[in-house]
């Protein structure tokens, strides 16, 4: 097997292609991957030119099965060694039991080598196992963040889309790793570029890190608390005109005060502050994702004035709904300066990956009518 070096890469030069490699884990979830790559080739596409390279990793450079069975074969094997700015581990179904000590290390010499770090879907397991996210803040797949946070108590595992703290970029899976890459887009190269990615892959809105996992109140429960389930059920598919408390308990045949203590025991509120709960989150994501007035959004979240809806809104969240658009705005003309990733002198040791994927599809693109569409600064 061949040795990893802990020689740090060659340095990128200014206006070098930001060059990134994608381990894939046995089972990877193949949705996850695409999603990091594909913001990608379509940033080259409307730059004009090559911002990004990034190239398949497997353990031994043999092809790897996705979690939906197809078989992907690599670009290079991890060992060779290839000049890189940023590795991500590709997890996915039963990552606990495909890292291996080998993944351990390998990944440790990454790190030495002053190269940055990132996980899509389960691959934060990988990462925490190899002692790469103790101290930072990391996001995982909700299925498997208990389980984490029990096995690796020095990371600090939150319910975010995805993380980025420092030096390494983790996302929690399906399509989430598309909003985590145009951010990273958008730090390098400009909100504008960023933005016309999105338009091109059809999104309605880029998420950022501060939104959430929505986590399915049966994966907490479990299967042992039905009438509590049916109830919280009842509460999402009436939020514009909320149901009494009394009529709520009446439903599941249940008093008063044995559903006041079902949601103390298990959701550690009173039940009403939960319906609140509910009706402020859709109000949140009405106020990020339209253009709806804070009147409308106020009524259709079943808040029978402006007023109280905003007085509410600002104890719960610590802002109030107008401030929140605004910020948002605000936050989105926001562009940061891409940080120099890497130093060192130029080394021979180090080769490029084979026959750059990202050119290939550059070429291809080139008759696009969105080809070079995005002057950069």
């Amino acid at each position: 097997m061949a040795m990893t070096s802990d020689r740090p890469a060659p340095p990128t030069a200014p206006d070098a292609p930001l060059r990134l490699g994608f381990l894939l884990m046995d089972n990877f979830t193949l949705i996850s991957l695409a999603s990091a790559v594909e913001p990608l080739r379509m940033a080259n596409q409307l730059a004009g030119r090559e911002l990004y390279q990034w190239t398949t990793l497997s353990t031994d450079g043999e092809a790897v099965r996705a979690s939906d069975g197809l078989l992907i074969t690599p670009d290079n094997g991890m060992h060779e060694p290839l000049a890189l700015d940023m590795v991500f581990v590709c997890g996915g179904v039963g990552i606990q039991r495909h890292v291996t000590r080998e993944h351990v290390l390998w990944l440790q010499a990454q790190a030495r080598q002053s190269r940055r770090i990132g996980a899509l879907c389960t691959g934060s397991w990988a990462l925490a196992k190899a002692g790469l996210l103790d101290g930072y803040e990391c996001s995982i797949h909700w299925e498997f963040q208990a389980a984490a946070q029990e096995a690796y108590p020095r990371a600090t595992l939150t319910t975010q889309l995805f993380s980025i703290d420092r030096d390494r970029a983790t996302a929690s899976g399906g399509t989430a790793p598309l909003d985590m890459m145009l951010t990273l887009i958008g730090r390098d190269h400009g909100r504008e570029l960023s933005a016309a990615i999105s338009d091109m892959f059809i999104c309605d809105r880029m998420r950022g890190e501060q939104d959430q996992q929505r986590v399915p109140l049966r994966h907490v429960l479990g299967t042992s608390q039905p009438k509590l389930l049916e109830i919280v059920a009842l509460m999402e598919a009436n939020l514009e005109e909320p149901i009494a408390l009394d009529e709520l308990a009446n439903y599941v045949n249940v008093s008063r005060r044995q559903l006041e203590r079902l949601f103390q025991k298990y959701l550690s509120c009173s039940p009403s502050r939960y319906y609140l709960k509910l009706r402020l989150t859709r109000a949140r994501q009405l106020l990020r994702q339209t253009s709806m007035s804070i009147i409308e959004i106020a009524s259709v979240c079943g808040f029978v004035s402006t007023p109280h809806f905003s007085k509410c809104y600002r104890e719960y969240f610590g802002t109030p709904p107008r401030d929140e658009r605004l910020t948002r705005l605000a936050s989105a003309r926001v562009t940061l300066t891409p940080a120099n990733l890497a130093a060192g002198n130029e080394d021979d040791a180090y080769v490029a990956p084979r026959a750059s994927s990202a050119m290939q599809a550059l070429a291809q693109a080139q008759g696009e009518p969105t080809y070079a569409s995005v002057r950069l600064g």
